[in-house]
């Protein structure tokens, strides 16, 4: 009896199968990761973005790689796909969306495009998340080479890492320990301005306190994302004395 039941069940399930074309609920899996560069609906590429001229709409998709503390229901983004880099100032957004801008985090941003002391960001944006289940962590690419290159502008708003540098000065903004740090480094003869930047990585994070125990000299590899202010001046997520 008990195998007659067995074999009406299996074609039970077979005649289901037929009719409805599945069997049984889908098994959850998790979101692809990498970003597969295919945009939405009226979104620029990356080429596209950097094509638009200054002060005009834009509209881009891509992926949280940090952000600066939120104040004032604003708040400041890195973020990146597999074409580039983009850097949304000031953007609106509520406290509790803020805690959500992990890294990885898909959203689609609209705003205008502008330029500050050479640094190209989007201004007066807003943003929504989007939830394809997509995410996508930057590797900081090997940018030493590029220092002192017209090129360097290329990658701006990447996450980079600077390796076999040299710290030429360390000093405090307004020489207050607990403010931005201020950091010359040196390569091939000359010398190059980056900045911990006390909103994007605090007094309280490693690599802020990395800096106590640096000195003139001391060889470094140092990751970042290239932040511009009348030249390069790398946001400094992360410190390594060789």
């Amino acid at each position: 009896m008990k195998k007659f039941v067995s074999v009406l069940l299996v074609l039970v399930c077979a005649l289901s199968l037929v009719v409805t074309g599945c069997s049984k609920e889908p098994t959850p899996t998790e979101g692809p990761t990498g970003d597969d560069g295919v945009k939405s609906e009226g979104v620029m590429t990356y080429a596209e973005y950097v094509a638009a001229a200054m002060d005009s709409e834009v509209v881009i998709e891509a992926y949280v790689q940090a952000t600066q503390s939120w104040w004032d229901n604003k708040i400041t983004v890195y973020l990146q796909d597999k074409d580039g880099g983009y850097f949304a100032y000031e953007m609106a957004c509520s406290e509790e969306d803020s805690a959500k801008l992990v890294p990885g985090t898909k959203i689609k941003v609209s705003g205008y495009k502008g330029a500050w002391a050479g640094e190209v960001e989007i201004m007066d944006g807003t943003f929504e998340f989007v939830n394809d289940g997509k995410t996508f962590i930057a590797t900081a690419f090997d940018a030493t080479s590029l220092l002192g290159q017209d090129a360097m502008y290329d990658h701006i708003n990447k996450l980079a890492i600077f390796k076999g540098v040299t710290i030429e000065a360390i000093s405090y903004q307004n020489d207050a320990p607990g403010d931005d740090i201020y950091v010359t480094i040196k390569y091939n003869d000359a010398t190059y301005e980056f900045c911990v930047e006390k909103y994007l990585t605090s007094a309280e994070t490693e690599v802020y306190k990395a800096f106590a125990d640096l000195k003139q000299g001391d060889v470094v590899d140092i990751t970042g994302f290239i932040y511009w202010y009348n030249g390069i001046n790398t946001h400094i997520t992360a410190v390594a004395k060789k």
